[in-house]
């Protein structure tokens, strides 16, 4: 449904903090493999959905017809990921990142194999549309969600339906430095005597305040009149942003908390060594998900009511999987016994691997998906989940690859060249 194209990087803080809080710089690994299990949770989703096995009547069914949550986890850690530097510039009282720069980091992350993958996909299947400049434009610029009359059925252009969680992604991105200047003016309301906590809980007001558009967007989508396009923009995913959002903000919050045990830093070591908890709770959202109480087995809900405890249920989900591995300290950190399975499976190199080409995983598995289908003459809906997912599995792992290696990576060596470039160090 979604990729969550971030870079798994923190910024440093002004001073150091105790050990066991937050990790501030380098990369976040175990971000990663979070990231690697939702790229194969939708992975799973939309075989079990093209096969028909996640239509089936019972349990399995049920269960495979949610691996959708993968997208709130991608919203959520794009939150985290993104909003932190700002985060961590709004605690300060400073100046946060630049948006010009932060927009060309992120169209480079994010463009170039999207542009391969969307090309073949428009070759493959929309051949009839070759001489379309609007609908080339619309694809090429990820705002095709917005077409009042799409000339495709589904939720996009054929092999390109999950891309509707781009144009999400790509909605946000263009939206955070305004979201975040927001933030910052509102948190520097607080009152002087109020210190770091004044502002840290403004700016957790503030992101209340987001997930409450959410439910004003989701309230719009269905009164007075249905309007099913609205599922597919950015204000009803809202929510599920502010809540990596809030963990940024709780992380930095830590490490600026005055004293050597304050309730924040006691609650940013309580959630990784409460791991197990933490995903447990997750599980338990993750089965409340897979009841009708959210509506039916495929994309978009059927009502207000239904479409809020989705969005709860989606909310929670993010919030307790991430919670704890962005929360986790330095790998040079011991984490305690009680917690330290979880850093051992989303750092480990496979989670770490599969995390760092997760993103390609995300372009390629419905090229993928429907060569694989047309060459075994399957109908939509009919055969064997297991065995359309194994070949399709390696097919997009083996794409993905290709185009982290030969695409991504390229891209984001020359990007980093051309920033030293054009910001030459200061002389002695």
């Amino acid at each position: 449904m979604t990729s969550s194209p971030g870079s798994p990087t923190v910024p440093s803080t002004p001073s150091p903090a105790p050990a066991g809080l937050p990790q501030a710089h380098g990369r976040l690994t175990a971000l990663e493999g979070v990231r690697a299990l939702a790229a194969l949770m939708v992975l799973v989703f939309h075989v079990a959905m093209e096969t028909g096995a996640a239509l089936a009547p019972g349990v399995p069914g049920a269960l495979l017809a949610r691996g959708e949550m993968g997208v709130p986890l991608f919203f959520a850690l794009s939150g985290f990921l993104l909003y932190r530097p700002w985060a961590s510039a709004a605690l300060d009282g400073v100046r946060g990142p630049r948006a010009r720069g932060y927009l060309w980091r992120r169209a480079l992350r994010v463009l170039p194999a999207y542009w391969i993958v969307a090309v073949t996909a428009m070759l493959l299947w929309s051949r009839d549309r070759i001489a379309s400049v609007p609908a080339w434009a619309e694809v090429l610029t990820l705002t095709f969600v917005y077409d009042p009359g799409p000339w495709w059925v589904g939720t996009g252009p054929p092999g390109l339906g999950q891309m509707w969680s781009l144009c999400v992604e790509a909605a946000f991105y263009l939206a955070l430095p305004v979201l975040a200047a927001l933030l910052a003016r509102h948190a520097a309301r607080s009152a002087p005597a109020d210190g770091v906590g004044g502002r840290a809980r403004r700016l957790l007001a503030g992101l209340a305040a987001l997930a409450g558009l959410a439910v004003l967007a989701t309230l719009l989508q269905f009164y007075p009149e249905p309007r099913p396009q609205l599922h597919a923009w950015l204000p009803r995913t809202l929510g599920m942003f502010a809540v990596g959002m809030a963990l940024a903000v709780l992380a930095e919050w830590a490490r600026r908390e005055p004293g050597p045990d304050g309730p924040v830093r006691r609650l940013c070591r309580t959630l990784p060594r409460s791991a197990t908890l933490c995903w447990l709770t997750a599980g338990a959202c993750y089965l409340v998900a897979a009841t009708p109480a959210t509506g039916p087995r495929f994309v978009g809900v059927d009502g207000f009511w239904v479409a809020l405890v989705d969005m709860a249920t989606s909310m929670l989900f993010a919030f307790f999987v991430i919670a704890p591995a962005a929360l986790l300290p330095d790998p040079a950190v011991a984490v305690p016994a009680e917690g330290r399975w979880l850093p051992a499976l989303l750092r480990h190199p496979v989670a770490g691997y599969l995390g760092r080409v997760s993103y390609g995983i995300f372009l390629w598995q419905f090229v993928v998906l429907y060569l694989w289908r047309e060459f075994t003459g399957q109908e939509i809906f009919t055969g064997s989940f297991w065995l359309d997912l194994v070949p399709v599995t390696a097919g997009t792992l083996l794409l993905a690859a290709a185009t982290h290696r030969w695409v991504e990576e390229p891209v984001r060596r020359w990007g980093a060249r051309r920033r030293r470039t054009a910001d030459p160090p200061p002389a002695p």
